[in-house]
Formats: C-alpha cells, sequence, structure tokens
C-alpha cells in the first residue's frame, strides 16, 4: 500500500530556512501527484504546494517567493524548501499523494517558527 514519511520539521526562527522531506513507497511514484499540506491549530488543513506527474509545480499564494516544492521521481521522494519563514507558517505538514481515487497522507511532521 501507499506509505509517507515526512522529516525535516522542528523549531526555526522567523526569517530561517527548513527543508522538509517525504519519502514514498508501495505505489508507482511517478504516476501520483504528490502535494503538501499544512494544519495549524485551530484551522483547517490547507494546501500549500503541488508537483506534477509532468514535474510543474504551483504554490499556494501564502508561500509563493518563499517555498519551493520538486520532486526525484527516481529516488521516490518529494521535498519542501521553505525560506523566509514567518510565524504564521507553523504547523504540521503533511506530504499527499493522489491518483485517481487514491488520496494518502503521512502523519505529518510538525514546523514551528518562534522567536
Amino acid at each position: 500500500q501507499v506509505q509517507l514519511v515526512e522529516s525535516g520539521g522542528g523549531l526555526v526562527q522567523p526569517g530561517g530556512s527548513l527543508r522538509l522531506s517525504c519519502a514514498a513507497s508501495g505505489f508507482t511514484f511517478s504516476s501520483y501527484v504528490m502535494s503538501w499540506y499544512r494544519q495549524a491549530p485551530g484551522k483547517e488543513r490547507e494546501l500549500v504546494a503541488v508537483a506534477t506527474t509532468g514535474g510543474s509545480t504551483v504554490n499556494a499564494d501564502s508561500v509563493k517567493g518563499r517555498f519551493t516544492v520538486s520532486r526525484d521521481n527516481a529516488r521516490k521522494m518529494v521535498y519542501l524548501q521553505m525560506n523566509s519563514l514567518k510565524v504564521e507558517d507553523t504547523a504540521v505538514y503533511y506530504c499527499n499523494a493522489r491518483y485517481f481515487t487514491t488520496n494518502a497522507w503521512g502523519k505529518g511532521t510538525l514546523v514551528t517558527v518562534s522567536s
């Protein structure tokens, strides 16, 4: 079955950088659209960035110019490079894999931006 494991979260100061990783297994990675979502305390889960099967990327307006999503199909990995972090970026970040009716999630990694 589809398995996704996020890593790289932690505590960082405002203006700092962090790189999240998502390791995928159990499926044909190149066929899936990979995305990053986040959920802050008391808020709904929101889309952060998308990496399509063709390699194009789309970012949410709130992170454009600061975050970069990328994927490595050979290694079955997806990344989220986060720069110029803000306090409002604090959330649990989730890796997502979608293909037709399959919609799989990792358990998340916590990113805390605080001074």
